[in-house]
């Protein structure tokens, strides 16, 4: 059975996909049934980790069958500690993405719904692949939903956004199935387990460019503002709190992995990329007029927070970096459904015609106002924990780069400030009702739990942190390469 449960949890949304589209369910029971395969695939990824061996760092729930026996390619899944995470932060988003969209009641319910789990299952492959022809494979698989979801039922401006959405990542993909070829080619293998590390800097520029424009990093975030604003609210949440971090993983789990030596080299280009990228999101987030620019820009920020953490190379960072994912995937996620369940009560997002929100809606101040402070990471918050492992695992680099990230928090503690104060409180806008419902059940039976998660690790931080590399295994063996480049 263990050795399953990773193909499980890669196909069991697909299976449900594939239901959902061939089935002639009516509107509400086709968000029906995806939203119970979505928990399901919730209680299949719990099952792994109660199975998880969390004292080693190496490959688990692995399994592998030839595939391209000529190429050297495989079929080869399985789940290192810190991979069991971002899939858990993958199916919990998902299901409260899919509820949300029941919820919303969204038009052409058996395609959108079956594209919604498709996405599912291939995100999660993403994170269990170990063939890169098989992460690309499935690299590519989760864009094509994105594509038809933002292009179809995406808001007045979605064919721009679509098309500046496909030019970035197609891009960078083509770079990336290049650098793929050439190296396994190289290897005789496809396989990351046995493949040996490469000193080939322009193979590692391919795999770091195709993964900054999928986070995206400073400067290829071009996409990001036009994908956030006109996808509906449950598909950016999986832009913002998941996608992205199929790009930090990459980073972790090849660029870094795979290419210790260029890595070494490209370290303090990227490391200011990230702080530019950290500081610059802050203050487009600052400025931006409406609630998801808020949210997109802050993710723009935020990645560059994680990919400080990812290249600060050592203990510190990674473990920073890997909470920050989870901590940015749910707060993100929820801001997004938060920024949804607004625009449905006032049709907009921009403050100008927002304020007022408070009052007569007690279960919207006080959910909005606890998202609002786990984004600004305060002392105590999970965000806070992530924040401060990254700054001072980057210390260890140069107290510089640690001084601007805490420039950074800072003004990401303004800005979220912005977002509460703007819908809130202030003086009530023109598009708010005083007719406008609080938050309904169903609703806060979406949002309650990712806010419970978010309180969960406040107070056990630690359930990540020391449960995501164990002892020896592909960290162990990244930090010994390092130290080795390093001589």
């Amino acid at each position: 059975m263990n050795t399953w449960l990773t193909t499980f949890l890669i196909f069991l949304p697909m299976v449900g996909a594939a239901l959902v589209w061939l089935t002639p369910f009516s509107k509400h029971m086709a968000g029906a049934v995806a939203t119970l395969v979505a928990l399901l695939e919730v209680a299949l990824w719990v099952i792994a980790v109660e199975r998880f061996n969390f004292a080693t760092g190496d490959l688990q729930f692995e399994q592998q069958h030839a595939w391209f026996r000529d190429l050297g390619s495989s079929y080869h899944v399985g789940q290192f500690g810190f991979s069991l995470w971002l899939i858990g932060l993958t199916v919990i988003a998902g299901a409260a993405a899919t509820a949300y969209a029941w919820w919303a009641g969204r038009e052409r319910a058996r395609a959108y719904f079956g594209l919604m789990l498709f996405l599912t299952g291939s995100v999660v492959g993403v994170f269990a692949a170990q063939d890169l022809l098989l992460f690309y494979a499935f690299f590519e698989a989760m864009l094509i939903p994105l594509y038809v979801l933002i292009g179809v039922w995406g808001g007045a401006g979605r064919l721009g956004a679509t098309i500046k959405f496909v030019v970035y990542t197609v891009a960078g993909s083509l770079l990336m199935l290049a650098a793929i070829i050439v190296y396994g080619l190289q290897q005789n293998t496809f396989d990351l387990t046995q493949a040996m590390t490469s000193g080939n800097r322009w193979l590692f520029l391919g795999f770091a460019i195709a993964f900054a424009v999928k986070a995206p990093l400073f400067p290829f975030h071009g996409w990001l503002p036009d994908a956030y604003r006109e996808s509906p609210p449950e598909v950016a949440a999986l832009l913002s709190g998941v996608i992205s971090k199929a790009a930090a993983y990459g980073f972790l789990r090849i660029a870094i992995a795979q290419f210790p030596e260029p890595a070494h080299h490209f370290r303090t280009l990227i490391l200011a990329l990230a702080t530019i990228g950290l500081v610059y999101g802050s203050l487009l987030a600052f400025r931006a007029p409406d609630i998801r620019g808020v949210i997109a820009y802050s993710s723009l920020g935020q990645m560059g927070l994680i990919t400080l953490g990812l290249f600060a190379t050592n203990e510190l960072g990674y473990d920073g970096a890997v909470l920050q994912m989870v901590n940015h995937g749910l707060i993100s996620v929820s801001l997004f459904l938060l920024a949804g369940m607004v625009e449905r009560r006032t049709a907009t997002g921009e403050f100008a015609l927002l304020g007022g929100m408070a009052k007569g809606r007690p279960a919207l101040a006080t959910v909005l106002m606890i998202v609002g402070m786990m984004a600004l990471a305060v002392p105590l918050s999970s965000a806070f924990a992530g924040e401060f492992l990254i700054l001072a695992g980057v210390f260890q680099h140069g107290w510089g780069w640690a001084a601007v990230g805490a420039i950074a928090i800072v003004l990401g503690a303004m800005y979220s400030l912005r977002l509460i104060s703007a819908v809130l409180h202030r003086e009530q806008g023109s598009a708010v009702s005083d007719a406008a419902l609080d938050l309904r059940r169903a609703e806060l039976a979406i949002i309650v739990p990712l806010i419970l998660l978010l309180l969960v690790l406040s107070a056990w931080p630690d359930a990540i942190t020391g449960h995501s590399f164990g002892h020896g295994g592909l960290v162990a063996g990244i930090q010994a390469a390092f130290q080795a480049v390093a001589k």
